[in-house]
């Protein structure tokens, strides 16, 4: 499947510049159109505010929601007017609690949705909200920037990070047009003992599959010799020097439907190169 539908969605005006600009080359290579959702977040919490406070507060931090929207949106609208790209830009209000719904029905109907790193100094704590909405509840494949490296449609060399889960299928399966295009497709298993039914030849199946469609794969087993496995894997893409990296995103209920779980969100918060992710 190509990516004909590209989403990306934008909630601080800081971010327009590189985040329009990955989404603008993403979309070139794909030939595909692209579409740009900016929303300002009304942050206000309906009671929290002493009495005859919160309307005031609300009308104030509605307005900042607005202003926020309308700056990302012009932004945004002079970023795309300069590519020959197909575009269309929408910009509206929301409140923190039904950012999760507009994601989700926006996400819904893209083919890949390309989104800034959720975690960094000086971002907001709902930051996350927009990745987790755009893959749990909207299904969407998803590519999270990592600083000013751009994501690549058709990359050199990228990592899976493979451990025979759903997730990490459902992930290589999203991925295939990229996977098909690389140079290098490298398998990373780390401690295979723990999750591979080969155990004579872990990694086998999926590499044979990938290659069928054409794409050139390599299996790597790697112990676990960090405290973490997101630091090996990260280890590994920086010693192959690798352009992307591909894993399952794994998350838990709690007070949303589903919200990353510490593995991904450790390794969006180290990494140095894109991450696509799917549930």
């Amino acid at each position: 499947m190509a990516y004909k539908s590209i989403l990306t969605i934008v909630t601080e005006t800081d971010d327009v510049g590189p985040v329009v600009e990955a989404a603008i080359s993403v979309a070139q290579a794909a030939d595909a159109h692209l579409d740009v959702l900016c929303i300002g977040i009304d942050r206000t919490q309906t009671g929290y505010y002493f009495a005859g406070a919160t309307a005031l507060m609300h009308e104030e931090t509605l307005a900042q929601a607005q202003a926020e929207a309308t700056r990302i949106e012009t932004a945004a609208r002079e970023q795309l007017s300069r590519s020959d790209l197909s575009w269309g830009v929408e910009a509206l209000v929301a409140q923190s609690a039904s950012v999760t719904t507009i994601v989700a029905r926006r996400a819904r109907y893209a083919d890949l949705v390309i989104l800034p790193k959720p975690y960094g100094e000086g971002l907001p704590a709902d930051a996350p909200v927009v990745v987790e909405a755009a893959m749990f509840q909207g299904h969407a494949p998803v590519v999270v920037l990592a600083g000013d490296t751009p994501p690549v449609i058709k990359p050199k060399k990228v990592v899976v990070a493979w451990n025979e889960s759903v997730e990490a299928m459902e992930a290589v399966r999203r991925a295939l047009p990229i996977l098909v295009s690389a140079d290098l497709v490298s398998v990373c298993m780390v401690a295979p003992e723990r999750h591979s039914a080969e155990a004579a030849d872990p990694g086998a199946e999926l590499c044979r599959m990938l290659t069928r469609h054409g794409a050139e794969v390599e299996v790597t087993l790697l112990p676990q010799t960090l405290p973490r496995v997101s630091e090996v894997i990260a280890r590994h893409v920086e010693d192959i020097d690798a352009d992307l990296l591909v894993m399952g995103a794994y998350g838990h209920s709690r007070f949303r439907e589903a919200i990353l779980g510490g593995a991904t969100r450790n390794m969006l918060e180290h990494a140095k190169v894109p991450v696509f992710m799917a549930h």
